[in-house]
């Protein structure tokens, strides 16, 4: 396996000393897990940020092996996690991301929502500007992994009404698409979910 693509940062762990293993979202090859050497260093620490998008060359010898990747930055969201409510959205979409998708199945549209969804995060004037679209990314991983999800609330309902609808996706995603993985990932939603009772 060799290939060359833009990626999404959406989970990183460390590997011994200085190395990290990374979950990225590409379009055409889904969810791919790669090690990175050097990853902790002072290089490449503030690159492997999650909700980053990266250029990633990636190279295994097999395609049960865990592939090596080359990383470089190519979009820095990290400037929006001094902020606490954006802060707070990026680690529960990539860590949804990370944790839910099966590994090497492609998911267009969900490469294609998330990478509206962290502009909308990181550009939009308030909340108000990007809840829909993470209700509405909520409801598509949902959809797209064969959960259900129902719709999203229509275009211009109000905050009231997205929380609502974010209340009731919450244990569904719990219950199935994190089924395995739940417990610190749904923890990074109760956060963003606390803060954004804030603005209601």
């Amino acid at each position: 396996m060799q290939f060359s693509a833009p990626a999404i940062v959406c989970a990183v762990r460390p590997h011994g000393e200085t190395a990290v293993i990374v979950r990225l979202l590409t379009e055409r090859h889904g969810v791919l897990a790669a090690y990175v050497a050097g990853g902790r260093g002072r290089q490449l620490r503030p690159v492997l940020i999650p909700g980053n998008t990266v250029m990633a060359e990636l190279r295994a010898r097999s395609d049960s092996q865990l592939p090596f990747a080359r990383i470089e930055l190519m979009t820095s969201r990290a400037p929006f996690l001094a902020e606490p409510l954006p802060a707070a959205a990026l680690a529960w979409i990539t860590a949804l991301t990370a944790a839910a998708l099966p590994e090497r199945q492609a998911y267009p549209s969900l490469h294609q929502a998330l990478t509206a969804l962290l502009d909308a995060v990181c550009h939009a004037p308030s909340a108000r500007g990007w809840l829909p679209g993470l209700v509405a990314f909520e409801a598509l991983l949902l959809r797209e992994l064969g959960y259900g999800g129902g719709a999203p609330p229509p275009p211009g309902a109000d905050v009231a009404a997205d929380l609502a609808t974010l209340d009731r996706i919450g244990p569904l995603i719990a219950r199935y698409a994190l089924a395995e993985s739940g417990g610190d990932v749904m923890a990074a939603r109760a956060v963003l979910r606390e803060r954004l009772e804030r603005i209601a």
